[in-house]
């Protein structure tokens, strides 16, 4: 089974660029710059479906606090292996 959201990025080509895939219907491609995430954000629907705008912003939201927890979880794990 695969996780809910997943980070991805495309240095080659969107260099500065950070998504976070949605991978449970409806599944979608949050896009935001690498320096602010919230800056500049643009949604790729996967799926055709309708959501409500209601949806959406959770949508976002849900994919937002995943990135910011899954970037604390890595900084704390890059700190620990410094500190051995």
């Amino acid at each position: 089974m695969l996780p809910k959201f997943l980070i991805a990025d495309n240095s080659q080509e969107q260099s500065g660029r950070l998504f976070v895939v949605h991978t449970v219907t409806p599944r979608f491609i949050l896009e935001g710059s690498e320096d602010d995430f919230l800056e500049d954000q643009v949604m790729h629907w996967i799926d055709n479906v309708d959501v409500s705008d209601k949806d959406k912003i959770q949508l976002k939201a849900d994919a937002e606090k995943f990135l910011d927890l899954e970037l604390a979880n890595q900084e704390d794990l890059y700190d620990d292996m410094d500190e051995n």
